[in-house]
């Protein structure tokens, strides 16, 4: 652990004077926060899974790290659907493991816009005659997508007088 805390402390850091500022330590603590950490984060979290040590990690790696299965118990629903998003979103170069790039990809996905990600997703689904705008209609039609979003304050915004629709 020792090792594993020095090469971390290494990467936080930043100029090098083996003294940690509050933003250095910070870092150090908190790695997953800071786009400098990137690189430590995926190596730290490669070497806890990858028990056979081959640079990769393998669906029953990944498993392990989540379930313990117990002799003669049956293995959860959830545990199946957990493999099942590690194959179908988790591996996604379709090789059966997880590479170092992969592993980012999970443990420090990329950045969304979430507003926009959900707002996308409500002209998707209501916007029925798929002219990229929502009518009167269209949203009263499915008033349950909207009440239940956040981008409409779930429900909260909708009732305010709106000169667009």
């Amino acid at each position: 652990m020792l090792a594993r805390d020095e090469r971390r402390f290494r990467v936080a850091d930043q100029d090098g004077d083996s003294m940690a500022t509050r933003e250095e330590l910070t870092a150090f603590l908190h790695p997953e926060e800071f786009p400098h950490m990137r690189d430590i984060v995926i190596a730290e979290t490669l070497e806890d899974l990858d028990k056979n040590k081959d640079g990769y990690v393998q669906v029953e790696e990944y498993i392990a790290d989540l379930y313990s299965e117990e002799p003669g118990e049956e293995e959860p629903a959830w545990v199946q659907t957990e493999r099942q998003q590690f194959r179908d979103f988790r591996d996604l170069n379709k090789d059966g493991r997880l590479d170092g790039n992969e592993v980012g990809h999970w443990v420090l996905p990329p950045s969304q816009d979430q507003p926009l990600v959900e707002a996308n997703h409500l002209l998707h689904e209501s916007d029925t005659d798929k002219d990229g705008r929502l009518s009167k209609a269209e949203i009263l039609g499915n008033w349950n997508m909207f009440v239940g979003s956040q981008a409409t304050n779930y429900g909260e915004d909708l009732t305010r007088h709106h000169d667009e629709l």
